[in-house]
């Protein structure tokens, strides 16, 4: 899977399943304010995230997240390293 399909994956289920606003999805945007997700939130997003790329995510893995572009890159660097 290239980078853009799995960027445009990540796109498609933030603005179907969590409701962002696609204008709003830009790399250089903080992904908590832009997603404004509360902890429950947060459950379902690695829920999405292990179901859609087949990998494990640790909590932990997202202090140190902090634009859009950060979450991308993440998720990018997992799908590669399988």
């Amino acid at each position: 899977m290239s980078n853009e399909e799995i960027i445009e994956k990540i796109n498609d289920f933030l603005t179907d399943e969590f409701e962002v606003d696609p204008s709003a999805i830009k790399p250089e945007n903080n992904l908590k304010e832009t997603l404004a997700l509360d902890s429950l939130d947060y459950i379902d997003l690695v829920v999405v995230i292990e179901s859609t790329f087949s990998f494990k995510v640790k909590p932990e893995d997202f202090s140190g997240m902090k634009t859009i572009e950060d979450f991308y890159n993440y998720v990018i660097q997992k799908v590669n390293s399988k």
